[in-house]
């Protein structure tokens, strides 16, 4: 995602209004704009929801289709999705393992880890000591020539 779509997609999340009216288009998708006005009747007039809706689609997090004189709206998750995927995939990983270890843990399987061989992807499978896999922080110092 290039910066400045990134940055409009955050301006855009930074109003609680804009967030709520994309509550409303999760809720409903495809209402029209005279459907939104209506939903924040009470607190904004429609020029400001039709600014507020600019400020969305430049943040790329709606959708919009003319139907004859009526606007239908949709929620566009794609920049939400980007930024989950920019800021979270690398954790991702390890947490799953972890709870993998957790659920094995609780059912009483015993778990043989295997050893990751960065060197030769064909070869076998090494079975792993069980502080191998620990979280950095936890792993035991392993005994060398040096003590």
């Amino acid at each position: 995602m290039p910066p400045d779509q990134l940055n409009a997609t955050f301006f855009a999340l930074s109003s609680e209004l804009r967030r709520r009216m994309l509550d409303v288009l999760k809720k409903e998708a495809g209402c029209t704009v005279g459907r939104l006005c209506e939903a924040f009747a009470g607190e904004v007039g429609r020029h400001a929801v039709m600014k507020h809706l600019a400020v969305l689609e430049r943040g790329g997090l709606l959708v919009t289709q003319r139907q004859g004189r009526e606007k239908h709206l949709w929620l566009d998750v794609t920049p939400l999705q980007l930024i989950h995927e920019r800021w979270t995939s690398e954790f991702s990983v390890y947490w799953a393992a972890q709870l993998t270890q957790l659920k094995y843990s609780a059912e009483g399987a015993q778990v043989h880890p295997l050893r990751r061989v960065a060197a030769a992807a064909a070869a076998p499978p090494v079975a792993a000591q069980d502080d191998d896999l620990a979280a950095p922080a936890q792993r035991q110092p392993k005994k060398g020539r040096h003590g």
